[in-house]
């Protein structure tokens, strides 16, 4: 072989092994596990759901052990998570840091066998509605979590980075070609990029359409969807038909005029919720995952990115434990109900070309719903403490205004309270005592799509309200919210 095509030679096969590493590397599709829930599913069921589905990749929130130990040999790459609440901690000490790399990363790795190839530092810890809790925190714990990867002997398996929200992003024209960090903590944005780019890790954001609609009541609806063809935004020639590609190429043309523009980018959230809120049902979501997923599969990338994107959808589960202050909808983002049905038709790819598989094997409580007593009056002065104390303690974020079961009379408002209460309390029977309103029944009173729940049964019967103890009285300061008075009064 001649020196030239020697050379030749050798820079295809250096080409093709960094072809194959970025193939390894990303993978396919991932999603986010999420674990507030108050009946959670086995991990066991959840790892032989994720398997059965073909999905490749999962992130976390956290690093709950028992997950990790139901991970281990499964072929599943794993990003774990550390919460905000951590990174105080964590920065000011880098023993705590490296203490955190040998229980969460070196044990799990070394003797369970799972493959972890990402530590997630935080979540999303610049949103402005922290109000600057974590800008002094974030960045030495990334620095501290680092340097304990590095002395464990990890820094070739495991990267670290820090999920971001789209909003340490802005453009003063709301083009993408405009756009870089926001102002106020752009340079410690920039100092971060430049610890991941050193450190050869990739910059990880979250991008939400449905924030989008749900924030503006003057979105162009279409435009969050990739079947899109009556919105488009022109950015100096570049046509962006969706609002995905337009705020994803807003973090391209960011890091490009700042210098590193070959920076690898993940997604480490993308979705839509099915409940809680009008926009947020089962037709939106399928056609957004669908959409996202047709493109994933086919390697179709941004205009300035194309290419195969390295992605994780949220969510996989809903969790009925999450806050809702952000929105009633935070329940209901998961591709799978609480009970690991799949929510709708949805395709990830060649090894799922039937949809999504249900998770196998879930056992439920018996079939008893609590509901509101025929004899009861809505005039009762009960009902309206009652229902506080049920929804409080309890999930009624599929009642309201555009949701599941947003078309219940005022008694199938009050009942739906009740039973999410009851199911919540795994049936006992002190959890359907509302002074007397409630009764136990053996008939399912679910209404079209608006489904009156049976919890799963789950190896730790924990009571998520104060039901130990007959319900009397019922917490007289409770505060009745508009939704409450449409919950009670709604016809």
């Amino acid at each position: 072989m001649g020196f030239f095509k020697f050379i030749a030679f050798s820079r295809l096969c250096v080409a093709l092994l960094l072809l194959a590493e970025l193939v390894s590397s990303v993978g396919g599709i991932g999603v986010n596990w999420g674990t507030q829930a108050t009946h959670p599913l086995p991990p066991a069921t959840v790892v032989r759901m994720l398997q059965d589905n073909g999905i490749q990749k999962v992130k976390f929130f956290d690093a709950n052990s028992s997950i990790l130990s139901a991970l281990s040999k499964s072929g599943l790459q794993v990003m774990v998570g550390i919460p905000n609440d951590m990174l105080s901690s964590l920065a000011s000490n880098v023993e705590a840091a490296e203490d955190w790399v040998a229980k969460n990363l070196s044990s799990h790795i070394s003797a369970n066998g799972v493959d972890i190839r990402y530590v997630a530092v935080g979540n999303e810890p610049f949103l402005s509605t922290y109000n600057g809790s974590y800008l002094n925190t974030t960045l030495p714990a990334l620095q501290n979590v680092q340097a304990a990867v590095v002395k464990a002997g990890l820094s070739t398996q495991v990267k670290v980075t820090i999920p971001l929200n789209a909003d340490v992003l802005g453009s003063s024209t709301n083009l993408p070609s405009d756009g870089d960090f926001r102002p106020d903590i752009r340079s410690l944005m920039l100092e971060i990029v430049k610890f991941l780019s050193d450190n050869g890790a990739p910059f990880t954001i979250n991008f939400y359409p449905f924030i989008s609609l749900y924030k503006d009541p003057n979105f162009p609806i279409d435009f969050a969807f990739f079947d899109n063809s009556s919105s488009t935004l022109n950015d100096k020639g570049t046509v962006y038909t969706n609002v995905f590609d337009a705020s994803h190429d807003m973090l391209v043309w960011a890091l490009q005029k700042n210098g590193f523009g070959n920076m690898s980018i993940i997604v480490g959230e993308v979705g839509w919720p099915t409940d809680g809120d009008k926009n947020a049902n089962a037709k939106n979501a399928q056609r957004f995952n669908q959409g996202f997923m047709t493109r994933y599969s086919a390697g179709k990338g941004t205009p300035m990115r194309p290419g195969q994107l390295d992605a994780y959808l949220f969510s996989l589960i809903d969790e009925d434990g999450k806050s809702i202050q952000p929105g009633n909808f935070e329940r209901h983002w998961g591709l799978f109900y609480y009970d690991g049905q799949p929510k709708y038709e949805l395709h990830l790819g060649s090894t799922n070309s039937n949809g999504l598989v249900a998770a196998r094997d879930v056992k439920y409580l018996p079939k008893k719903w609590c509901v509101m007593s025929q004899s009861a009056s809505l005039q009762d002065s009960q009902v309206a403490p009652s229902v506080g104390y049920a929804c409080a303690h309890a999930d009624c974020t599929s009642l309201g205004y555009g949701t599941s079961c947003g078309n219940l009379d005022a008694q199938g408002n009050i009942s739906y309270a009740f039973n999410s209460y009851y199911q919540q309390n795994n049936q006992l029977d002190s959890a359907c005592q509302f002074p007397n309103l409630s009764v136990i029944s053996g008939s399912d009173p679910s209404v079209g799509d608006c489904k009156f729940i049976i919890m799963i049964q789950t190896q730790s019967l924990s009571l998520v309200g104060n039901a130990g103890s007959r319900i009397r009285g019922i917490v007289p300061a409770v505060l009745v919210s508009s939704l409450l008075y449409m919950i009670l009064w709604m016809s």
